[in-house]
């Protein structure tokens, strides 16, 4: 039986941080999707095909790209898409306990919903204090990036931030 996995998030853009979860999960699961889902409580930079074009060049980037699959999914609940593709477990980047305490009501609901476990990581401690928005806040700044994202993202931030 293959073991099915999502990476969900909004990754706008995908952090260095992102791609370390993305990065470990594929090694722990046969199938990875990385599934970029539209956040209406947040404003974002990117349009929605951007951030999987640049999550599709660094996981071919970091060599990963056979057993990811990188989407995206704006149809209805996150567990529908799980469902679909045969994934029962979601795995979550968690950074503080804060993050935990977001996201443990969800995991309840979505394994009650459709019996979708979900996963929880913790980031490798150099990328634990980086978020996305603080990578566009300094990014719209004019400040250097390339620490906190792969070099596609840093490179496609300089030119598109450029005035």
């Amino acid at each position: 039986m293959q073991r099915i996995a999502v990476v969900p998030g909004s990754f706008d853009p995908v952090t260095k941080g992102h791609l370390d979860v993305i990065e470990r999960a594929a090694g722990l699961y046969d199938e990875l999707h990385v599934v970029v889902v539209h956040n209406p409580d947040k404003s974002a930079l990117l349009p929605i095909a951007q951030r999987v074009a640049l999550i599709e060049r660094a996981v071919i980037d970091a060599g990963i790209q056979g057993r990811v699959v990188v989407a995206s999914w704006s149809m209805g609940l996150l567990v529908d898409y799980c469902t679909d593709v045969g994934a029962s477990v979601l795995v979550k980047g968690v950074r503080s306990q804060v993050d935990v305490a977001y996201e443990t009501p969800m995991a309840i609901v979505n394994r009650h919903l459709a019996g979708v476990e979900t996963v929880f990581l913790l980031p490798d401690p150099q990328h634990a204090l980086v978020s996305s928005s603080l990578v566009r806040q300094v990014s719209a700044l004019g400040g250097d990036v390339s620490p906190y994202v792969p070099p596609v993202v840093a490179d496609f931030l300089a030119t598109a931030m450029t005035p």
